[in-house]
């Protein structure tokens, strides 16, 4: 072979290696990075993006097929809380947000002027990196897979994680993780990015499902809370659950638990209620009728038919206006898109399940949609109100319009190397390793339907315990406990108990987390050291170089 044709060879290959990289399917050996981020969640862009940006290989392995989680599913009506505190990728992101609604493209089904300036903020600092709190789906997700593409990102799309025998450790470390194609992914750290902590639990590290009794960490808030009503989301008029009002032999009504609540303060295996954020939409040329699911079933919404009957008058209460004439549906009200109690087993259930319970939760919110429609039950003016409505035509396209994200508000928490509690939320208990920062109210929804000894119908878990000011998350609410694994970094599964998970849970705190767990992990490789024994003065400095903040300070603004 000539020199020349060496060259055109060498050419050749080099093209054909780059146009079968590992994000397309490439060789093995190229499925191995200095980090591996698991998950599809913003959460894992955040980690996967502040990996390259430290100069260190990545690869996210993602069971979704869409990335962003619920950030890009559905929950665009962004719970904030005190927005001075969210720095660095995550108010990245909502910047984009920001400079994407300043465009004359981004209002095709209303006017910007007619829209106004929801949702926006201002950084005190400088007053140039401006947000946008409120989004479209799609737009949220055109960010997400911005970030991929500006940093060169590889990325395996529907990819699951072997849980029975896809992790091997060696010595407490992950060598490598398995998906269930029989890819398998070399790193020196890893990132659990799931919302259910699936790779942290395949790995052998503590974790805990439901709520902890309130004595477990001295807590208020946690366990049980029969008899406790916060917001909205709960049966004000004496509600009957009995099919045959009153004759407890006619057996109950559909959606009601026959189980005893238990005691108020008992710790349980109960979670929060999920559901799907839908967007709607109510411009005529956008609208999709609301569709009468397979299997429709009127009578598994006689409760709510109750309710109306009650004169209970809040349906539209969260239709949450986002631009172009559509909404952020969320639930609430008594009975309403969150389903109540079909979810307990989703955190530890097979793949095969989880499906089951998904499906099972998008037929019941079609059918509680189609019922507000159409039941002749439903008063006139609501259901003429409802049909106003439908889903939005150019959202979740490839999904029948329906949201591609089950809202999955808790499922697996960490028991790692610091447990954070209310008392750290409601900054009863100092904080020395932050690495960033949380401020929403410590909110819970529904957990159960139950009996009350009276006879009527009451829902229970619902809580919304105001957090006093901005606070603190420790850095050990990342890491596992040292004997257990020592080069995983866990961002949303977080370690902490129900109730302070009921704050930690949103969406920007997750982008916070993952930027910070990213940057431990790639110290940690810096080092040769494990996760746990990273530097926290190094540490801090990256993460305020990086814009990240550590601690509140009331100077700042929105």
């Amino acid at each position: 072979m000539n020199i020349k044709t060496g060259f055109i060879v060498a050419l050749l290959g080099a093209f054909f290696f780059y146009q079968c990289s590992p994000a397309e399917g490439g060789e093995e050996s190229g499925l191995q990075a200095d980090v591996i981020v698991y998950g599809g969640t913003s959460a894992a862009v955040t980690a996967a993006v502040q990996v390259v940006k430290m100069g260190k290989s990545v690869i996210i392995v993602s069971p979704d097929k869409h990335l962003g989680g619920l950030s890009s599913g559905g929950l665009g009506w962004t719970d904030t809380g005190n927005k001075t505190v969210i720095g660095g990728l995550a108010r990245e992101f909502y910047h984009k947000m920001y400079n994407h609604y300043q465009t004359a493209e981004a209002w095709k089904w209303q006017t910007q002027e007619e829209y106004g300036n929801k949702g926006q903020g201002n950084r005190a600092s400088d007053g140039a990196q401006r947000t946008m709190w409120i989004f479209e789906p799609s737009v949220a997700e055109k960010a997400f897979d911005a970030f991929i593409s500006e940093n060169e990102i590889t990325v395996y799309r529907e990819e699951w994680l072997d849980r029975e025998k896809g992790v091997e450790k060696e010595a407490g470390n992950i060598v490598a993780i398995t998906t269930l194609s029989g890819k398998t992914y070399r790193g020196k750290q890893f990132i659990d990015a799931t919302y259910e902590g699936d790779l942290m639990a395949a790995a052998g590290v503590s974790y805990h499902v439901g709520r902890e009794a309130s004595t477990t960490y001295a807590e208020e808030w946690n366990g049980v809370q029969t008899g406790v009503l916060h917001h909205d989301h709960y049966f004000k008029v004496p509600t009957d659950p009995y099919k045959i009002p009153g004759d407890p032999s006619s057996g109950l009504l559909p959606r009601i638990s026959a189980e005893d609540p238990g005691e108020k303060g008992a710790g349980d295996h109960r979670i929060q209620a999920y559901c799907f954020r839908m967007c709607l939409s109510n411009h005529p040329d956008n609208r999709v009728p609301f569709p009468k699911p397979e299997g429709y079933d009127s009578s598994q919404y006689d409760l709510l038919a109750r309710v109306f009957e009650s004169g209970w008058d809040e349906l539209f209460r969260k239709f949450d206006l986002i631009p172009n004439r559509k909404t952020d549906t969320n639930n609430h009200g008594p009975f309403s898109t969150d389903n109540i109690g079909m979810n307990y087993d989703y955190p530890e259930a097979s793949y095969e399940r989880r499906k089951e319970i998904i499906k099972e939760h998008e037929q019941y919110q079609k059918g509680l949609m189609y019922f507000l429609a159409n039941d002749p039950r439903m008063p006139a003016d609501v259901q003429e109100q409802v049909n106003q409505w439908g889903l939005a035509k150019d959202e979740f396209v490839d999904n029948g319009n329906w949201p591609h994200q089950l809202y999955i508000r808790e499922a697996r928490r960490m028991v790692g190397d610091y447990v954070m509690t209310q008392h750290e939320v409601l900054v009863e208990e100092p904080v020395e390793q932050s690495i960033g920062m949380g401020s929403y109210t410590m909110d819970s929804h529904n957990v159960q339907r139950y009996i009350k000894p009276d006879g009527y119908v009451q829902n229970e878990g619902d809580l919304g315990v105001k957090a006093k000011q901005p606070y603190r998350i420790h850095l050990g609410t990342l890491l596992p406990k040292k004997e257990e694994c020592t080069n995983l970094t866990v961002p949303v599964a977080v370690s902490s108990s129900h109730i302070a998970y009921g704050s930690i849970r949103m969406e920007p705190v997750f982008m916070i987390l993952g930027q910070s767990a990213a940057t431990v992990a790639v110290q940690a490789i810096e080092k040769g050291t494990a996760v746990q024994e990273v530097s926290y003065a190094e540490l801090r400095k990256q993460l305020l170089a990086d814009g990240q903040i550590l601690e509140y300070s009331k100077a700042k603004v929105q």
